[in-house]
């Protein structure tokens, strides 16, 4: 784990070159000069709102990508993290509305409610002078007053696939026949997860007449499914790069034995937040109740931190976002539904204390630090079972970390310290029934998405039971395979 980067294009960056060679667009463009947003074709209305929200000129993906927008293609791009993805779908947008407005005008899916909310903000500011109104549909809120705001025809609906899928199901007081543009923001995550039947029944609803413009930071293993939803051949844009992270961002790693995490953790978060006054910090987990209890350990410890994760209330999440946005606390402890679109732009460090499993997620999480040109740090946590993850970020990302230097003994003097203080949250949190929480609060999430619990349990485990089998069969072709080979031979 040097510090030499490799320079290696990946085989999706060169089957997107191909790609965008073939049908004339941008592909991986190179950086010209800073143009202006009146030479992307803006009017001046939106030019001013620009200027008064600090925005002088636009950024790489929103100079290559605007132009073709108003032009009426669709569009695809991949760009890093804090690039100025959002504005560069919703400025073309914003002034197509304002010559003719209706609505439901416009559709935008998005994987997470907390960049739901983040991009309906976005598009109300942006859009303040012509007076647009938005909706966001996500779950966790009450489906008679989203079907009613629905009916209202907004301008704009940010939504979640599976809430919009289940209105579209289940009343009529709306159509998405006559919307002008279907966004898929985070487009590979919303194509490669759990959503295939919900954005079919959203793709079936809107209408063929459609602009697709699909946007994400790690798009490039997905194209051939994007390229199904585009209804016309889309202009491809690729952030030029030979890292997949931005520049202004330095990637460490410590290394240690699983059972010190906490410890190292505490000291790491203790000693940066004394050497730089006002540090904000994500500290990301794998799993929500690892989340609720690193967040009730600090805590005790006396930091000032929140938690979010996917078995809080959207009220909860919020107020903790709202928290760490305002800088009332200093540390968020999250899950990824925070590693993904999220712009906080004063955060200084990324610390992964449990490591991704997918490269592409370790690219999201640190994303949330070294956002429109600042400086950064991620540090990710590694035990020694986790090597080959490291080696795969590595690769995915084209340049190696390097090591963060810890003092083992300032470790140690608050190991015994934070290791009672954790076995005590431990048992508050067992004593609190969190575990059973969850399954209450899920069966309340399902009820609320006007679904019967026990019929999507009893669905679910049929699935598992089916995929089960179905690996089961493929392990028995294959051995069946190798010992035809192995008889022959």
């Amino acid at each position: 784990m040097n510090s030499n980067p490799h320079h290696r294009s990946s085989p999706s960056q060169r089957k997107l070159e191909k790609m965008a060679a073939a049908s004339g667009s941008g592909g991986a463009a190179k950086p010209s000069r800073k143009k202006k947003f009146s030479e992307l074709g803006i009017d001046e209305w939106l030019i001013k709102q620009c200027d008064s929200l600090g925005i002088k000129s636009p950024t790489f993906v929103q100079e290559n990508c605007i132009p073709p927008i108003l032009k009426g293609r669709d569009c695809i791009g991949c760009a890093k993290t804090g690039s100025g993805k959002t504005a560069a779908f919703a400025l073309p947008i914003l002034q197509k509305l304002s010559e003719d407005p209706y609505g439901i005008y416009c559709l935008v899916l998005t994987p997470t409610r907390e960049l739901a909310f983040q991009i309906a903000d976005q598009f109300r500011v942006l859009g303040k002078p012509i007076g647009v109104r938005d909706a966001v549909i996500t779950g966790g809120m009450g489906m008679i007053d989203q079907g009613l705001e629905l009916s209202k025809k907004p301008h704009i609906v940010i939504a979640t696939p599976g809430r919009i899928a289940d209105h579209l199901r289940s009343c009529d007081t709306f159509t998405l026949k006559k919307i002008k543009f279907l966004v898929i923001d985070e487009a590979d995550r919303l194509l490669q997860d759990n959503y295939g039947e919900d954005l079919q029944e959203i793709l079936a609803a809107v209408s063929p007449k459609r602009q697709t413009l699909l946007f994400s930071a790690t798009i490039t293993d997905t194209l051939q499914q994007l390229r199904t939803v585009a209804m016309q051949e889309p202009f491809y844009y690729e952030a030029p790069a030979e890292v997949a992270t931005v520049e202004t961002l330095t990637q460490h790693y410590v290394l240690m034995p699983p059972y010190v995490k906490d410890g190292y953790l505490v000291h790491i978060v203790q000693k940066l937040q004394e050497e730089h006054e006002g540090y904000s910090v994500i500290v990301f987990t794998n799993t929500c109740k690892n989340c609720e209890l690193v967040a009730m350990m600090l805590t005790k410890l006396k930091f000032s931190c929140v938690a979010i994760h996917s078995k809080m209330s959207q009220r909860a999440r919020l107020a903790s976002l709202a928290k760490f946005k305002s800088n009332v606390v200093k540390v968020l402890i999250a899950t990824d539904v925070a590693s993904r679109g999220l712009d906080i732009p004063m955060v200084q460090l990324v610390l992964n204390l449990d490591i991704p499993e997918s490269p592409k997620t370790y690219i999201h999480r640190v994303g949330r630090t070294a956002r429109a040109g600042r400086g950064g740090m991620a540090i990710t946590f590694v035990t020694q079972f986790d090597i080959r993850l490291v080696h795969a970020i590595e690769e995915r990302i084209n340049t190696k970390l390097t090591e963060y230097k810890v003092s083992d003994k300032e470790v140690t003097r608050i190991l015994s310290e934070v290791n009672v203080t954790k076995r005590a949250c431990e048992v508050g949190l067992d004593e609190q029934d969190f575990d059973e929480k969850k399954e209450i609060y899920k069966r309340k999430e399902l009820i609320l998405e006007g679904k019967d619990p026990d019929r999507y349990e009893e669905e679910q485990r049929r699935a598992k039971k089916k995929r089960r089998k179905m690996v089961k069969a493929k392990i028995k072709a294959r051995r069946s395979k190798s010992a035809a080979i192995a008889k022959k031979e």
